[in-house]
């Protein structure tokens, strides 16, 4: 190696450690993978503590008992997001005769201009029984492989429902357990890079939930106005999909475009679309910029990038995932960055290697926990956004 010049060295050096690194992470996703049962739900249940951190500490702050404070807000999700899926099932359940006899007519009108050659809904009810006799066996295969997934699925909603719990409650514990597992002088740092990695996931949840709330109401009096049916759970179907950004909405505004198309003809379905795509702007360029400016930013195409990557690895819930667990990780980054340059500048200040370098001995520096620059103090509670804060 002392043959080679320094440029090769240290491409060399860089190689090995993103090959590392790169191995690092696909055997940590492996891991995630075959773990799924028990890390999908940890991972819903810090976004959940996230999400709803503000107001367990409001109702701990009044005077309520850590315990009742954690189970109320508990309780307090199950009725938003157990009303939010009534709604969507009940809109679906009221308006779904409407949007299927509106698809027949439609394709029956296909078929009279392009032929009824296996085009019509008659010719497919005809054969049902033949088809029934073909696929039956995979058909019923499918429904106990599905009812398999709704067990695993309602498992794990449980679980992460138990862990927000548990999270919000003994979330005063979690600088002081954090500080006894750093390896030696270390705990600072670690407090710092956990509390700035929280700090981003939970400006992320609250922004987006925020927006996404703003963005329901005004599809939903859109809707509304154009006599959309089921425009409630339209708007609810808006509101889910926005915590995935871009794709979730595009899937939303287009769920509710096709409704109209299917129920009040092409001109309301434009209007419908018009009525998205205002949204849309005022999400981008007034919601976006004035609400999430002071959580991490990150570029569209990172966004975009994340989410595919999120979705080759877990689906849905890898899109579900995939932004906030990035904002934390761009949020570690700016705090490990940050803590370097301020220690590059110090020492390179004259005066510092003089004193407090040369002496070496425990007396040359404050102590243990203790910086000379403004600002780098990293005491339990210092951050407002930390979760026992």
């Amino acid at each position: 190696m002392s043959l080679l010049p320094d440029p090769v060295r240290r491409f060399a050096a860089w190689c090995a450690v993103l090959l590392l690194a790169a191995g690092v992470g696909w055997v940590g996703v492996q891991l995630c993978g075959e773990l799924r049962t028990a890390v999908i739900p940890v991972l819903l249940a810090l976004l959940g503590t996230a999400l709803l951190g503000p107001l367990y500490r409001r109702l701990v702050g009044a005077g309520m008992q850590r315990s009742l404070a954690a189970g109320l807000t508990c309780i307090a999700v199950v009725a938003v997001v157990g009303g939010a899926v009534y709604i969507i099932v009940a809109a679906l359940i009221d308006t779904g005769d409407q949007i299927v006899v509106s698809l027949r007519e439609a394709a029956k009108a296909v078929s009279r201009h392009f032929g009824s050659a296996g085009t019509g809904l008659d010719d497919l009810a005809a054969n049902s029984r033949e088809l029934l006799r073909r696929f039956g066996g995979t058909a019923a295969s499918n429904v106990i492989s599905g009812v398999s997934v709704v067990a695993e699925s309602i498992a794990m909603a449980v679980l992460a429902l138990l862990l927000v719990f548990f999270f919000l409650r003994d979330s005063h514990r979690a600088v002081d357990a954090l500080r006894s597992l750093a390896p030696g002088g270390t705990a600072d740092t670690l407090e710092a890079v956990c509390r700035r990695a929280f700090a981003a996931v939970e400006g992320f949840m609250r922004g987006t939930t925020f927006i996404a709330l703003i963005d329901a109401l005004c599809i939903t009096v859109g809707l509304l106005i154009l006599r959309v049916p089921g425009a409630v759970g339209l708007g609810a179907l808006v509101f889910v999909g926005a915590y995935i950004p871009y794709l979730g909405a595009f899937i939303s505004g287009a769920v509710a475009v096709l409704v109209a198309l299917a129920d009040r003809g092409f001109v309301i379905a434009l209007w419908a679309l018009g009525v998205v795509l205002a949204v849309q702007v005022l999400e981008g360029h007034v919601l976006q910029p004035a609400i999430q400016s002071r959580t991490v930013q990150m570029h569209p195409a990172v966004v975009m990038v994340t989410i595919t990557g999120g979705a080759s690895v877990a689906g849905v819930l890898g899109m579900l995932l995939a932004v906030p667990l990035t904002a934390a990780a761009f949020g570690v980054g700016e705090e490990l960055r940050g803590r370097y340059a301020t220690s590059s500048s110090s020492s390179g200040e004259p005066g510092t290697s003089g004193e407090r370098g040369s002496s070496g001995g425990p007396g040359s520096s404050g102590g243990p926990g203790t910086s000379d620059e403004p600002g780098t103090s990293d005491a339990p509670g210092s951050d407002p956004g930390s979760p026992d804060s």
